[in-house]
């Protein structure tokens, strides 16, 4: 562990700190007096010294949209002068959403990023070969700071430049891999066209979208490493907010400096352990922007106890979607993740895949684009499965091998939305043919 007195914490001491860190957020959220601290205000809330750590499902939440009304710099409670850094998601859904940090805050972050190499199996000595993006993503810089916070030295190659990545891996011979689980994939099966020795990896640490454990199974497959998912958000501080060890089985949430609840989404009622729901978190140590209650739209679960590595923190499920993410086909719910799940455990499909919602016309359809190693024929079943294990209805189109659009930069693109047009996969207008 990297911290082990942070993270082998007993319950009651844990429980004591986040109430007492809680109390103080309280208090710097009223002196600043913003949207958080007037809504605490509004909610009857005038000093953190009333609140206990129980009373957290009763207080307010914020939301993207806050962060998006307060662009860019509305919601941060420290003088404009101590701010370090700014990062910010990709903006996929509309502007970005920007964040600010203080030297602090980027030093937590560092310290998060490091457990979560630790929990890897990381040390001083260790080698990352750090393969997320750089610049306002926070893939790439947080993970680089926590190698460097760990003692370990890094590779910055961000992503891209397939063939020079798995030049690197062979020639530095790093022990830890760090990208999105998409791009894992890529590394490995680019390194096996060319017959490149990537044996020094031990562990890979990949995030930034949603995967299954069918998709763990595929990339250990093509790479010789322990497949590791690790969490987090720029809102909240970026990766690090939790991360799986080598145990696989949770990714341990960092609760002395993210309380984690999880809600259902519609009620905003609390769930049980155990039960999926929306993943709500607080910040109480950060300094430029402490969020309350920040719901995330990512839907998991949570369950206590400790873990076979030591620690014991409450570990959270792998994402399974977000709230909206969600895909309504013919009055069918599904997460794209199910999908995967059914696709990827079938064995009869290379990991590889996109879905296609097709608005054309009125009655959404799904098309399931994917490379099925035994062509129309495994096209048939697939959509039997998906039918049988999920109850959703889908055209599943078999096409070539390498004709779905595998990711080089960035985070994979699972959905894609035909609205008008010619396909966003060439062949998927063509009639079914074995490939």
């Amino acid at each position: 562990m990297f911290d082990p007195k942070a993270e082998a914490m007993s319950p009651d001491e844990r429980a004591a700190l986040q109430q007492h860190r809680l109390q103080g957020l309280i208090d710097r959220l009223l002196a600043a007096d913003g949207v958080q601290g007037r809504r605490l205000r509004e909610a009857g809330v005038e000093r953190g010294a009333d609140v206990a750590l129980a009373d957290l499902p009763r207080l307010p939440r914020t939301t993207k949209q806050d962060l998006w009304d307060a662009y860019p710099f509305g919601m941060v409670t420290v003088p404009r002068d101590q701010i370090a850094a700014v990062h910010g998601s990709s903006g996929t859904r509309g502007r970005p959403t920007l964040v600010s940090y203080t030297r602090a805050d980027l030093d937590l972050w560092a310290a998060m990023c490091a457990r979560a190499l630790a929990c890897a199996g990381a040390g001083p000595g260790s080698l990352v070969h750090n393969a997320y993006g750089y610049g306002l993503f926070t893939g790439g810089i947080g993970i680089h700071q926590g190698a460097v916070a760990l003692g370990a030295a890094v590779v910055p190659m961000s992503g891209g430049m397939t063939e020079r990545q798995i030049r690197m891996i062979a020639d530095l011979r790093p022990d830890i891999l760090t990208c999105t689980p998409a791009y894992a994939l890529r590394l490995g099966e680019a390194a096996a066209e060319v017959g490149a020795d990537l044996s020094s990896l031990r562990a890979g640490v990949f995030g930034a979208e949603p995967w299954s454990e069918e998709m763990r199974t595929a990339i250990e497959a093509v790479l010789p490493v322990k497949a590791l998912d690790i969490y987090g958000l720029s809102e909240v501080i970026g990766p690090g907010v939790a991360a799986e060890c080598l145990e696989q089985n949770g990714l341990h949430v960092n609760e002395d400096h993210f309380i984690v609840e999880t809600i259902d989404p519609q009620t905003g009622e609390p769930c049980a352990e155990g039960q999926p729901g929306e993943l709500v978190f607080t910040t109480p140590t950060k300094q430029a922007l402490p969020l309350l209650r920040y719901r995330t739209g990512d839907i998991a679960s949570l369950t206590g106890g400790p873990c076979g590595c030591g620690r014991t923190l409450v570990r959270m499920s792998k994402v399974t979607g977000r709230v909206d993410d969600m895909l309504v086909i013919r009055g069918v719910n599904v997460y794209p993740s199910e999908v995967e799940r059914v696709l990827l455990a079938s064995g009869l499909v290379g990991p590889h895949y996109q879905l296609v919602v097709d608005r054309r016309e009125p009655g959404t359809r799904l098309i399931v684009a994917c490379e099925p190693h035994a062509g129309e024929a495994a096209s048939a079943e697939l959509a039997r499965l998906l039918r049988a294990e999920i109850g959703l209805t889908a055209e599943v189109r078999a096409l070539p091998a390498g004709a779905v659009p595998r990711v080089e930069i960035g985070k994979a693109v699972r959905v894609v939305t035909w609205d008008s047009g010619e396909p966003p996969i060439p062949g998927l207008d063509r009639p079914l043919t074995a490939t």
